[in-house]
């Protein structure tokens, strides 16, 4: 996006404004969509150039079906209003066969199953309320994103919101991230005492400081560099240990200069930032990135965009009508929901409150609802977050029962945000060329047993272990950073394919941008994971000192411990006695198949 046309910070960014005349360059791309279309229709473009094309325009391939997509849509930073989740309903709703949205693990929307004729459809309808998809693929600067706890958590620094917001308008179609060696993942963590963001796992990490300089307190960032995950992670690594504010645009174009010049063209599976930095080391690159952001600086880049930024703290929400406060007097199930779902903002006597998409989806009736819930309470506040949910923002605490209500009448009052029974997982082979098993499947199975009265999702033992689940090792379930992680995996056992999924245990990420991986531990076949998971809980509770945490015990008890554990869950019977284990969750009634397209990632 060109500096005139990147508006000042003015907080009305929930403000729901209906559009029927498109920015240039929007109109543009959905007219060239239209062409680029036709053109492949015609054998008159490849079909690998019109993917390189659609993905910069965020629209992926589905498995099994040439002529249906996959649309992302960019919540920038997570911000959403309400205006905007009933388009995305009503276009889940009119062109999706299986009427679902999915919330990503970097504060995206995705639908899926398109039919390509509708994709220029959709996309009009997205920007007509604000949003795009522009550069959500490809190898381009993807989502920002950041903590969903931005303006209202009492740990922060400072709201980051505005940085976020300005920096994702500068990359937005900015020519020098148009066509990167591969995607570039920026984030953004509101103190060095909290880690919603993840900064370890992504590219850029910009992490809030303050400081006093010559008697005057002044704000910056805590900046690291090469985080990844995918088949190969990294943890991002410390590059600047206080980036002054008004240079925090130029930093991250310096990087994307370097990465941009430097990065690997040839090998697009050691194409990202982190491969850089690990050949040449943090100190080299170190070296590299002042001498480049002083070019930056010199250039006058960022300069301009950044003293349009406006830092004024957000207000709580001017309603209508005040927030309801009325609610029946029995509410079965309200104390555990306020319990997980819902904390105190840094302003007092107003809430964030968590609304859990269990598996990461909802559907066009619950968005409506929702929408129409989040104007009624807090003037449609709302984030997206990385844990695959929706977090409002100024519920007044006295409306919280009230909410609870409206929330438990529209399906959308599941307790234990956060908590272990919030599994994360990725789309995987339901829609993914390149998914190995259905996670969904997995994840859906292991739901049941967290709440279907096991107690194991109420247990306070358990509540703070993190459970995630790809589809194969490219983490787009972030496993490598779960206390208990998953991905698909398949072996071939007396003469047939049976899916399975590799167990890896001890990953985390903590403030100061720490990322730690868990260990593999076994491959498990898909049908008995979810007995294998309740064996290594059940362990952790009998074998746990007090008041030892999962990842310390698993940390004591080490690998091989672990490993005799799930051992009674690893083995298939050789007699083909127990058929359905050659089946995978997720896909009933059907012999397993390892299918896996080709990645567009990488395209």
């Amino acid at each position: 996006m060109a500096l005139k046309e990147i508006h000042e910070w003015n907080h009305h960014i929930f403000d729901e404004k209906l559009r029927t005349v498109l920015l240039p360059e929007e109109e543009s791309e959905i007219q060239r969509f239209q062409v680029e279309m036709e053109r492949l229709e015609k054998s008159a473009l490849t079909p690998d150039d019109f993917r390189r094309f659609r993905l910069n325009n965020g629209v992926y391939g589905i498995r099994g079906d040439e002529n249906r997509h996959m649309i992302r849509i960019k919540i920038r930073f997570g911000i959403l209003n309400a205006l905007q989740l009933e388009r995305i309903a009503d276009i889940t709703e009119k062109y999706t066969p299986k009427k679902l949205a999915h919330v990503t693990t970097r504060q995206a929307i995705q639908i899926h199953e398109i039919l390509r004729s509708d994709v220029p459809k959709a996309l009009r309808g997205f920007m007509e309320v604000g949003l795009t998809t522009r550069e959500a693929c490809g190898n381009t600067v993807r989502n920002v994103s950041a903590t969903h706890y931005a303006g209202i958590d009492p740990l922060e620094a400072f709201d980051v919101t505005p940085y976020a917001d300005l920096l994702s308008l500068y990359f937005l179609r900015n020519p020098i991230c148009q066509n990167l060696p591969r995607k570039f993942k920026i984030a953004f963590e509101g103190s060095d005492k909290t880690d919603y963001a993840k900064v370890g796992i992504h590219d850029i990490g910009f992490v809030a400081q303050k400081k006093i300089v010559n008697g005057k307190e002044v704000r910056g960032f805590k900046v690291y560099v090469g985080g990844g995950l995918g088949s190969t992670p990294f943890p991002a690594q410390l590059l600047e240990e206080f980036c002054p504010e008004e240079l925090f645009i130029s930093t991250a174009e310096a990087v994307i200069r370097l990465f941009d010049r430097n990065g690997e063209r040839k090998d697009k599976n050691r194409a990202r930032l982190k491969y850089l930095v690990a050949k040449w080391g943090i100190e080299l690159f170190r070296q590299e990135f002042f001498a480049e952001r002083t070019q930056v600086v010199m250039t006058g880049s960022g300069k301009e965009a950044f003293w349009k930024i406006n830092l004024e703290e957000e207000g709580a929400p001017i309603l209508k009508t005040p927030a309801p406060t009325e609610a029946p007097a029995s509410l079965p199930g309200f104390e555990e929901w306020l319990k997980t779902n819902t904390f105190e903002q840094k302003q007092k006597g107003y809430y964030g409150v968590n609304v859990r998409c269990p598996l990461g989806d909802i559907n066009p009736d619950q968005m409506r609802n929702l929408a129409k819930i989040s104007r009624i309470f807090c003037g449609g506040r709302m984030r997206t977050t990385i844990s695959q949910n929706l977090l409002l923002h100024w519920v007044p605490k006295a409306s919280l029962r009230a909410l609870f209500h409206e929330l438990r009448g529209a399906g959308l009052a599941a307790s234990g945000a956060e908590t272990v029974t919030d599994i994360t997982r990725c789309p995987g082979a339901d829609t993914c060329q390149i998914a190995i098993t259905h996670s969904k499947g997995l994840a859906f199975e292991m739901g049941k047993f967290f709440e279907g009265g096991s107690g194991i999702g109420t247990d306070p033992a358990f509540r703070d272990i993190t459970i995630k689940i790809s589809g194969c090792t490219n983490s787009c379930g972030q496993h490598h950073i779960a206390n208990i992680g998953y991905h698909g995996a398949s072996k071939v056992l007396n003469g047939k394919a049976v899916p399975h999924y590799q167990l890896m245990v001890g990953g985390y990420t903590a403030k100061d941008g720490a990322a730690v991986f868990g260990k593999r531990i076994a491959q498990i076949p898909a049908r008995r994971t979810p007995e294998a998971t309740k064996a290594i809980l059940d362990a952790f509770k009998k074998e746990k000192n007090t008041p030892e945490s999962f990842l310390q015990w698993s940390q004591r008890v080490g690998s091989e411990h672990l490993k005799k554990i799930v051992e009674p869950f690893v083995a298939i019977p050789a007699d083909n006695a127990d058929p359905l284990l050659y089946e995978d969750l997720g896909d009933p009634g059907r012999p397993f198949k390892l299918e896996m397209g080709k990645g567009e990632c990488a395209a």
